[in-house]
């Protein structure tokens, strides 16, 4: 992550400058410095006092529509002739996100300086991605720089598209499920309590009966027992759980294997796990070939950009079948990842050289189907849950009610 530097330089005419810059180290900085024609004298990195929206920003992640508005504007700006100075301070003062005009900001600075846009870009890598500076790159060299930022444009908003698109269609379950959830903490912890108290007094009054709890109600009552006797130990293991699960996930090794694990998902989770990459991919690829990208850094990047390490993998191959010569085609036929229809299209594509176009098509034709199988597994996780629940509930209360008609029947 980027971190603030102070230096202090000055120019060959022997005038000191001082300042400060982003980036993610010291060596950053001095090649930044050098790259303007300073000699830098010191850089060291400025430590900051805690501040909380610093904590939460490293936490949460850009503004896909935000950016994709950015881009926009940048490329709408741009072809209209505008200075590219003052098209970044007008993008400045446009932009709502504040990381985002930050970046602009910092653009702006280093532009002026006489680094390139995308050189200048490679400062935020939080706000620009790799595949995004590699087509901002495309567009400088070939003197398209508008429609570069275009078509970024379209293939963020895509993205974004595709992103809210999952999340509003599986926010109802998610709702629901925590709901569910607190509301069995609370019978569990307040509910069963009382009558446990109940069943003790009618025990107390009646010990002839003896016979003790019934199962299902003596595994309610411990359970409750356990969440209000032992809530300071469950609430941190729960918490380590997931911290350690999340910290685990990060690990080269656990990403692969957590990738590899939700494509095997039952239910046809997996299967909308699979099209959604397969969407991101094949967007991502068409994007990369159509900006001018030089093919072989085209497939390193969507590989690397394709959250999934099943594809990155597969991507390594293509990358190595087209490094020797070959075809992009025949890898991907062979992978089980890729569904036959991918393979020949990719086909068509490089014999036709309209490779951008088939990838554009296969992104189009999975984003669609990611949206009928989401309101399917929508459709079908909505009855799931409530008959989960349903069954919990009906589980606590039956289990409840069975001592008390027990004793009732031996009084009677």
């Amino acid at each position: 992550m980027a971190s603030t530097f102070t230096f202090r330089a000055m120019d060959l005419a022997g005038t000191a400058s001082a300042g400060e810059l982003q980036a993610d180290s010291k060596a950053a900085v001095s090649e930044q410095l050098r790259h303007r024609g300073l000699i830098v004298l010191d850089v060291s990195q400025k430590s900051s006092p805690f501040n909380i929206e610093d904590l939460f920003r490293r936490f949460s992640s850009i503004d896909m529509r935000e950016l994709a508005i950015f881009s926009r504007q940048f490329a709408t700006l741009n072809a209209s002739g505008m200075p590219m100075l003052r098209t970044l301070q007008t993008l400045e003062e446009q932009t709502k996100d504040e990381e985002i005009k930050a970046a602009a900001a910092g653009i702006r600075g280093d532009v002026e300086a006489g680094s390139s846009l995308e050189e200048a870009m490679a400062r935020y890598p939080r706000v620009f991605d790799r595949l995004y500076r590699a087509m901002v790159r495309s567009g400088e060299q070939s003197g398209r720089l508008d429609e570069a930022m275009d078509r970024i444009a379209n293939q963020v908003e895509k993205a974004d598209a595709l992103r809210r698109e999952v999340k509003s269609a599986l926010m109802y379950p998610a709702v629901i499920f925590g709901f569910a959830t607190v509301v069995l903490i609370a019978i569990v912890a307040f509910v069963i309590p009382v009558f446990a108290n109940i069943f003790k007094e009618l025990a107390e009054e009646h010990p002839e009966e003896g016979g003790g709890l019934p199962a299902p109600t003596q595994f309610c009552v411990d359970l409750s027992k356990a969440l209000t006797g032992y809530w300071f130990v469950i609430i941190p293991a729960v918490v380590l759980a997931f911290f350690l699960f999340f910290k685990w996930k990060k690990t080269e090794r656990g990403h692969a294997t957590w990738d590899r694990f939700i494509l095997k998902l039952p239910a046809k989770i997996g299967d909308v796990v699979q099209k959604v990459a397969l969407a991101r991919w094949s967007r991502t690829f068409s994007g990369a070939v159509s900006s001018g990208v030089p093919m072989l850094q085209a497939i390193k990047l969507t590989g690397e950009t394709a959250g999934n390490v099943v594809i990155e993998e597969a991507m390594e191959d293509v990358y190595n079948s087209v490094k020797r010569g070959g075809s992009i085609a025949a890898p991907i036929a062979e992978d089980d990842i890729f569904p036959p229809m991918v393979g020949h299209m990719i086909a068509v594509g490089e014999e036709t050289g309209q490779l951008d176009e088939m990838l554009s098509k296969v992104a189009d034709f999975y984003e669609a189907e990611v949206d009928a199988k989401v309101k399917a597994l929508t459709s079908l996780l909505e009855p799931v849950m409530i008959v989960v629940v349903g069954g919990m509930v009906g589980f606590i209360v039956i289990s409840m009610y069975l001592p008390m008609f027990s004793i009732y029947e031996k009084i009677r």
